[in-house]
């Protein structure tokens, strides 16, 4: 029979769980609130972009640059300063001392941003799902998918985001079996039964989402999602096509008629003849 726990263990196992909250609290913080996502204006252009070091626009140097990894613009009289100002508050060019390879924005000159902010920089991975671009590559901001939660751009992601819950099956049963499949991964896009999505050996703890057993992301029960066996490709990327020299074009504004597959075209062109029609017959 185990021993009973003493008031002074509990008290310091809860300490340990709400210290190790603390430590991870920094790692579940969405993207969009981080301070090398931030929203920018240009001082020269201005332009909105990302919080970036050099304008994405007219290269220009910003007045008050933000620090990438603790969003502060004034340094304070501090020790942490590996550039001694004491007496004095720099803002400016003064308060900079690196720019990050994946943000591509300004790090404090504080020993903790200068040493911590690369190797836990959240934008080291972000690439675009849709169109594969990275953070020097488009001006714009980087978000995470609500369900499958990779990285998008700012011209991708409501796109995106409307045509996730998609399963690349006919049916919404299991890959493995002909049952139907009770979870759901949204980042492969398969439907998993109650006996396939759990592997022989592990133990889950109760409460916690099952991961998948393919790729290992968190799967979510299919009555709760909007799961669809349909495909539409619409909006930006609904046609994709190169140049003759071959560069990816990303005109969708000037696209036209060619940006909407097949259904969503004969149902403009309709309506368009109906609205024509009604116009002579007022006239």
């Amino acid at each position: 029979m185990p021993k009973k726990k003493t008031g002074q263990r509990k008290k310091a196992e809860k300490q340990k769980e709400r210290q190790r909250e603390i430590r991870l609290a920094h790692l579940e913080r969405n993207v969009a609130d981080r301070p090398c996502n931030l929203l920018m204006e240009c001082d020269q252009c201005k332009r909105k972009q990302k919080n970036r070091a050099f304008c994405y626009f007219c290269q220009a140097v910003q007045r008050l640059p933000v620090c990438a990894h603790c969003g502060k613009q004034k340094c304070m009289k501090s020790s942490d300063c590996l550039v001694r100002h004491p007496g004095t508050h720099v803002t400016g060019m003064a308060m900079v001392g690196a720019v990050c390879d994946f943000c591509e924005a300004w790090v404090c000159h504080g020993r903790k941003c200068l040493q911590s902010h690369a190797c836990t920089c959240p934008l080291q991975d972000a690439i675009c799902q849709e169109c594969n671009r990275d953070v020097w590559d488009h001006g714009g901001r980087v978000f995470q998918c609500s369900f499958c939660t990779n990285f998008l751009c700012e011209d991708d992601q409501f796109e995106h985001q409307a045509s996730c819950q998609v399963i690349e099956s006919d049916s919404n049963k299991c890959g493995s079996c002909n049952k139907l499949g009770q979870y759901s991964c949204l980042r492969c896009k398969m439907c998993y039964c109650e006996d396939h999505v759990r592997r022989k050996g592990i133990k889950y703890n109760k409460g916690v989402d099952i991961p998948c057993p393919k790729c290992g992301h968190n799967t979510k029960e299919t009555v709760n999602l909007a799961m669809s066996v349909r495909k539409y490709e619409y909006g930006r990327q609904g046609l994709d096509h190169d140049d003759e020299e071959g560069d990816d074009s990303y005109n969708y504004y000037g696209a036209g008629y060619a940006s909407y597959p097949t259904g969503r075209l004969l149902e403009l062109l309709l309506l368009e003849h109906i609205y024509t029609c009604s116009s002579a017959i007022q006239v």
